[in-house]
């Protein structure tokens, strides 16, 4: 049997190599097709690549009649109308690891561009100028470089920095000690990272979380005469507060590759001459291209020739049967994982997933890889899905145990037990189905609830005694906080208990410290499902 793929964006020959030589696969190149276009030729085709050009989009899905795979080469994929491919059971790939180096090479090019003036001072050069006092830079070696996000390019970037007998001190949402200390670098927290560090580079995906994760809060923690390095994704720092911090003498200098809002040739950092920027090159070598490619072609032809693909970013296919039975749980077991991941700001160790009832009886995997999911979401947004859950979890060494216990589901048809191990401790919930009710968080530790997994929650931790309730209920009131529901458990009377509020909307910091302030309160915790 012979396979058709359309490349519909440019690719080199090297890329394409592994689908072109092998005798199953027929390649077809072309690359400048219009949306009607591409309507027109996709029901021919088995598989499709793309780069960022090519938009596939439900319609385009739907055509595809014969299309199995759809791969992406490079890691984005805004282009792609992932769940419209999920729906007609098409797996996409893409290439996460071929330009981990090509960033990282990047990203320490704008650190020594940065440190030694390199742009200015040949500016200045072509201007006719010599002026060697101008340009007097700053050596790397003994500096403390901070890492926000270590994975694989932050963990690339650090390697190049002890290269050049830098000390790096980084912090990440999975990053443990151990781990810290396998790799060679220091442990710290985000605020131990921006207080200690001489240059700080951040390698964190743009998250609902991460957007203006630096900013000017973060600026007045620094040092002064520190430098920012960004050649992750545009908006991670605040620009506005940025500019003000070089403008104000606190940050040195800044190097970006990216930006909130791209092309950038207008925004005013630019014309700021402590500031270096490109383009958003930082997969833009030919190596990295050429690789991306690579990968993603071997990616289809090993799933076109019945073999697992190495780098779904979709669920595979489950049959209808199998699926009928597991579904109504995929809610639960993501929401439960989504509320446990609220409870700490460790890093993850392990995670434990206990099934009890008649769910036992079934292959629990595909509810396991959604509860993860739900559990890594927090910081890895959208780069984590069903399918790579269990792949994320094990390259953040975190270990998972999958345990079932036919007869012990408490009172309860079903139960599924979720509990994390961090450095803190650990931390344990439990939810069921309700007939006609959908999921319900009905454990919190040692507490019995009966919650519905949507909406604002606030999680209190506090001392039982008389008039906490009410004293919490003014003080949110005061606010404008509507609490719509509220559930209270306690271990004994006097003891230690919890309260569950769902609320109409978020709560801001400010309301969040009045709670803490509170001395019978113990813990808060906000999670908006």
């Amino acid at each position: 049997m012979t396979f058709r793929i359309l490349v519909a964006d440019p690719l080199s020959e090297e890329g394409i190599k592994p689908l072109k030589c092998n005798p199953k696969m027929d390649v077809t190149m072309q690359t400048s097709l219009s949306p009607e276009e591409l309507l027109e030729e996709i029901p021919k085709y088995d598989a499709l690549i793309v780069r960022s050009q090519t938009t596939v989009t439900r319609k385009v899905i739907e055509h595809a009649k014969k299309l199995k795979i759809i791969g992406r080469a490079g890691v984005g994929t805004d282009n792609i109308d992932i769940d419209a491919a999920t729906e007609h059971g098409i797996v996409v790939v893409n290439a996460p690891n071929g330009n981990t180096n090509s960033a990282a090479e990047h990203a320490m090019a704008m650190l020594m561009s940065l440190s030694r003036n390199i742009p200015q001072a040949y500016y200045s050069l072509k201007q006719r100028q010599w002026d060697r006092k101008k340009f007097i830079g700053t050596e790397l070696k003994g500096k403390k470089l901070g890492i926000v996000g270590l994975g694989r390019i932050g963990t690339e970037v650090a390697y190049r920095a002890k290269g050049q007998r830098m000390k790096v001190i980084a912090y990440d949402p999975f990053l443990t000690e151990e781990k810290a200390e396998k790799i060679g670098v220091g442990y710290g927290t985000l605020e131990d990272v921006l207080r200690s560090a001489d240059f700080i580079t951040v390698h964190t995906p743009l998250l609902k979380n991460t957007r203006h994760l630096i900013n000017a809060d973060s600026f007045a923690i620094m040092k002064t005469g520190v430098h920012i390095i960004n050649c992750a994704r545009g908006g991670i720092i605040d620009e506005e507060a940025l500019y003000d911090a070089i403008v104000a003498k606190k940050v040195a200098g800044a190097a970006l590759d990216v930006f909130e809002n791209e092309p950038a040739i207008d925004n005013k950092l630019l014309t700021l001459p402590e500031v270096v920027a490109t383009p958003h090159l930082g997969a833009s070598t030919v190596e990295a291209q050429e690789n991306v490619a690579i990968d993603v072609s071997h990616d289809i032809a090993r799933f076109l020739n019945g073999a697992v693909a190495e780098n779904p970013v979709n669920l595979p296919a489950i049959s209808n049967e199998h699926m009928g039975k597991l579904k109504p749980y995929f809610t639960l077991a993501e929401k439960l994982g989504e509320f446990l991941s609220y409870l700490t700001d460790d890093a993850i160790e392990e995670i434990t997933l206990n099934y009890a009832g008649d769910i036992t009886e079934y292959e629990v995997t595909p509810v396991s890889r959604i509860a993860i999911k739900g559990l890594l979401k927090k910081h890895l947004g959208t780069h984590v899905n069903e399918v790579n859950a269990l792949y994320l979890a094990e390259k953040k060494d975190i270990t998972i145990h999958e345990n079932k216990t036919k007869s012990a589901a408490e009172g309860f048809t079903n139960l599924l037990r979720l509990e994390i191990k961090t450095a803190e401790g650990k931390f344990c919930a439990a939810g069921t189905l309700l007939n006609g009710l959908g999921p319900r968080i009905v454990h919190v530790g040692e507490f019995h609830v009966d919650v519905t997994p949507e909406g604002h929650i606030v999680l209190i931790h506090h001392r039982d005694q008389p008039g906490v309730i009410g004293k919490m209920g003014n003080l949110l009131g005061k606010h404008h906080i509507n609490i719509a529901t509220m559930q209270v458990d306690r271990s004994d009377a006097g003891g230690n208990a919890i309260m569950m509020l769902k609320v109409d909307r978020h709560l801001k910091q400010e309301s969040i410290d009045a709670l803490k302030a509170l001395p019978e309160i113990q813990d808060v915790r906000t999670i908006d499902f």
